[in-house]
Order: structure tokens, then C-alpha cells, then sequence
């Protein structure tokens, strides 16, 4: 599903990715960890293009990119169009409904039929427990329910792989669980997800592979039972200690 290799991402002088290798099956759930500055988040704005690489290879879903050669626009929008993205803080449109939100990509930028976008945007809110805001602001909502409307967002395109980024960092501790039992759902759906967190338990529970990130290297990867409870590595457990 997604095959990453000899990733690089350079800012001026400083390399922030060193040549990453990673490969995600099918409805697997990716989890990275690491302390901040490690490169987990640009790891994530890599795969979908965000931001360039530098050097490496990106495949997701069938669409293969070379970064080590000049592309096209066509070609990143083709490998953007696998992906559906939750940011760290919402990025919603404050002037748009929740449903207008959703209904905003497959409709300005896919050309989907409004109508049917329409019912498909209120069945995901639904989805993400939203069914009774549909014509809120973001003013209106809380940040847990702005996240949420953001997933649904991303759902509304239909990728291939959803990818998070740190999605439950900007809420009050009380709004978290609500973010994280949608993620739960479509793990369990067999959505095909990236995620970058410090909700720990979440790591535990939902994914079937823990990278530990630092210094834009993967120290360590294995299961969460791996990961937690018998790490390898001397940098791991230090990282570990500190957060458990």
C-alpha cells in the first residue's frame, strides 16, 4: 500500500529526514513517536507532497513518485489525491458550514456532483457524531468537534490512506477521547492510516507498528508490545521513560 525508500528532506543545511525506509500493508495503522524536532511531522507533509523531498521514492496506493528527479504538477496532485490529511489545528474554513466544509473538496476540486457530495457529507458527519451540526461554524463548535469535522473532511475525498498529524495536541485533555474513538472506528474499518501522536495509549491500542523517530532517523520499529514493553534501544527506552 504505501512503500517509502531512501526518503531525504533537507532545510538549507539541516537534514531533517535521513534517508527513511518504510513500508505500510494495506489497513495497517502506523504509529510515529519521538520527541519533537525528529522529523515525524515532515515525514508526514513528505508523503502527500506538502512538502518535497529532497531525494527517495514514494509509492502509495499504485502511484509511484521519484523525487530524485524533476516532476511535474500533475504528478503530485495525482500522489495528494491517495491521501486525506488531518492537521494540528483543524484548518477549516471559517466561513463555511460544518457541511460545507466537507463538501468543499470533492466539489471545487474533484467536480463531484453538489447533490450527491451533499448526502455523502452529512452521512460522514454523521459518522464522526456530528449528524446534529451540520450547519454550525467553527465558531460554534469545540475543538474536538472541529477535529472531527476535519476528519470527515478528509474522509469526504476518499483516499486511499489517511494521514494525522499530532490531531488530538491542540484539545483540552477532555475533548481527546471523543478525536480518538473516530480514529479507533476506522482503524477497526480498515482504513490504511499514518499517524503522528503522543497519545500513547492510542499507539497501543490501535496500531500495528510503533516507528520511534529521532534526529530523522527511525531508531526503532516494531509491534506496540515491542515498541513499549521491550525496547532495544538505549535512545527508546530513555524516550519512554520520560513520557510513561
Amino acid at each position: 500500500m504505501i512503500s517509502i525508500k531512501g526518503l531525504t528532506k533537507r532545510f538549507d543545511q539541516l537534514e531533517v529526514l535521513k534517508g527513511m525506509n518504510v513500508e505500510v500493508d494495506k489497513g495497517q495503522v502506523i504509529v510515529l513517536i519521538g520527541p519533537s524536532g525528529s522529523g515525524k511531522t515532515t515525514f508526514l507533509r513528505c508523503l502527500n507532497a506538502l512538502e518535497i523531498p529532497n531525494e527517495g521514492k514514494v509509492s502509495i496506493a499504485g502511484t509511484s513518485v521519484d523525487f530524485n528527479k524533476k516532476l511535474s504538477k500533475q504528478e503530485l496532485i495525482k500522489l495528494r489525491r491517495k491521501t486525506g490529511m488531518v492537521f494540528q489545528n483543524y484548518n477549516l474554513f471559517p466561513h463555511m458550514t460544518a457541511l460545507e466544509n466537507v463538501m468543499e473538496g470533492p466539489t471545487v476540486v474533484q467536480r463531484r456532483n453538489r447533490d450527491e457530495t451533499r448526502k455523502k457529507a452529512i452521512r460522514l458527519l454523521e459518522k464522526v457524531g456530528l449528524g446534529d451540526k451540520v450547519d454550525y461554524y467553527p465558531f460554534q463548535l469545540s475543538g474536538g468537534q472541529q477535529q472531527r469535522v476535519g476528519i470527515a473532511r478528509a474522509l469526504a475525498i476518499e483516499p486511499e490512506v489517511m494521514l494525522f498529524d499530532e490531531p488530538t495536541s491542540a484539545l483540552d485533555p477532555e475533548l481527546v477521547g471523543d478525536v480518538l474513538k473516530v480514529m479507533k472506528d476506522l482503524a477497526e474499518e480498515g482504513m490504511t492510516m499514518v499517524v503522528v501522536t503522543h497519545e500513547m495509549r492510542f499507539a497501543k491500542e490501535a496500531a500495528d507498528k510503533v516507528i520511534f523517530m529521532d534526529g530523522g532517523y527511525i531508531v526503532e520499529e516494531g509491534t506496540p508490545q515491542q515498541v513499549f514493553e521491550t525496547p532495544e534501544n538505549e535512545r527508546t527506552k530513555q524516550f519512554l521513560n520520560l513520557i510513561q
